[in-house]
């Protein structure tokens, strides 16, 4: 990594942690439940074929419990594919729509903050700023992640793994847990 581009992620960092402290959204943690969460908002790295085709799979899957899905997918080059089109529960954004500090603007991004999810998955592996600026000001209820120690804040739940980890291996943790979470505790009284 560039100096130049370690200077940038360094400005657009501290700029988002000035975003974020007058940024209030509505966390209710302890009521999530897979069950009766009806949108979800996914975040991923497009640049990866096998990657894209894993979420749009995964967006099927979601669909078959009824779920209203938002994804948005991040290209890191300055231009998308020929092939890529939004659809209506697509969007994609690419280096051409980011500042210098790879803050990202545009009607995509308006229209997915103005929406407010009660799940948010943030399937964003690779650590890309974009990304996880666009987690940090959604709207969403319960926000999923990749545990890293610096986002704490930013997420309701975040499951450990590192930069050798798949989509497809995350999807997986992120089916698990949060499922786990739809089991109710036993009364014992």
């Amino acid at each position: 990594m560039s100096l130049i581009t370690k200077i940038k992620q360094l400005v657009g960092n501290y700029k988002l942690k000035q975003e974020l402290q007058g940024f209030n959204r509505k966390k209710v943690p302890h009521k999530f439940s897979f069950d009766t969460c009806k949108t979800i908002g996914i975040l991923f790295d497009a640049t990866s074929s096998e990657d894209y085709e894993i979420v749009k799979r995964y967006v099927l899957y979601l669909r078959e419990f009824r779920k209203k899905v938002k994804v948005i997918g991040f290209y890191n080059m300055k231009q998308m594919p020929p092939m890529t089109y939004s659809k209506l529960e697509y969007d994609f954004i690419s280096q051409k729509e980011l500042d210098w500090m790879g803050k990202p603007s545009g009607i995509v991004m308006q229209n997915f903050f103005d929406e407010e999810y009660d799940l948010l998955i943030d399937l964003n592996v690779h650590d890309h700023f974009p990304l996880k600026y666009i987690c940090a000001l959604s709207n969403a209820k319960f926000k999923v992640g990749k545990y890293n120690e610096a986002d704490t804040e930013m997420y309701d739940m975040m499951i450990d793994a590192d930069n050798t980890k798949t989509v497809k291996y995350f999807l997986r943790q992120i089916d698990i847990y949060v499922t786990m979470m739809n089991k109710t505790e036993p009364n014992l009284n």
